[in-house]
């Protein structure tokens, strides 16, 4: 049977990988994200059988009118919108806004539209694959703060979920290619040094992680919950 399956983030990166994965296989999806022209040609390119829905996930009005645009049983969720704050200086005020913006766009993103779809997802074989990153478990400041959150808020929603038979699992990757996250950061400088703490000797991609997404999202992963699937070669441990 077909399934629907939501991807947040979808236009660019890791969220269009995952979403290309998942239209290959016939799946239908919906891609969701803020910029409506990212959406719209990442849509035209994945071909038919993908949406493009335009929402901002950290607005709770905007999330309560983008439910009637989302498919009434969903069998994938895939939050993978996030960013990172870009506030700096120093002094309470900017604290304040870079740990706020960080919470805001990478918790309540996921948190605000995984409670409003809950009663959609398909019971018995329903899947919440959420994506976060090492930084949850190297540090990284209020960014990495933010995605351990995740870590712990994805714990307590595997519990919620696993009587009615639907799992929810975390992918946190490492240093990948072929997204917006780095921006010019990533030159080849930053590149080289970033491979050289892998145990495998380079950066990963984009599909490499949307592949360990489809994974958790699939049949075979029905007895996997309340997990985090390290996707870095190894750079936690190369730290």
């Amino acid at each position: 049977m077909t399934r629907n399956v939501v991807v947040t983030g979808g236009g660019t990166g890791i969220g269009y990988e995952v979403a290309r994965r998942f239209a290959q296989a016939g799946e239908r999806v919906v891609i969701v994200g803020r910029r409506r022209a990212v959406l719209e040609r990442a849509a035209a390119e994945l071909g038919a059988g993908v949406t493009p829905v335009v929402c901002d996930l950290a607005d709770p009005d905007a999330v309560e009118a983008v439910l009637a645009s989302l498919p009434d049983r969903i069998d994938v969720l895939v939050n993978n919108a996030g960013s990172r704050e870009t506030v700096i200086g120093a002094g309470p005020h900017a604290v304040l806004a870079r740990w706020r913006g960080d919470f805001e766009r990478n918790v309540l993103t996921v948190v605000m539209l995984t409670e409003s779809i809950r009663d959609r997802l398909t019971p018995g074989s329903g899947r919440v694959v959420t994506v976060s990153s090492i930084a949850a478990l190297r540090g990284a400041g209020s960014y990495g703060a933010a995605k351990a959150s995740l870590h712990a808020w994805n714990h307590f929603l595997a519990a919620q979920l696993g009587p009615s038979g639907i799992t929810a699992n975390i992918v946190a990757p490492g240093t990948v290619s072929g997204t917006e996250f780095f921006g010019p950061r990533l030159d080849e400088a930053e590149v080289s040094r970033r491979a050289a703490r892998t145990l495998v000797g380079r950066i990963g991609e984009s599909g490499e992680v949307a592949a360990a997404v489809y994974f958790l999202a699939s049949p075979d992963a029905g007895f996997i919950t309340g997990e985090i699937l390290h996707c870095n070669g190894g750079e936690l441990l190369g730290r």
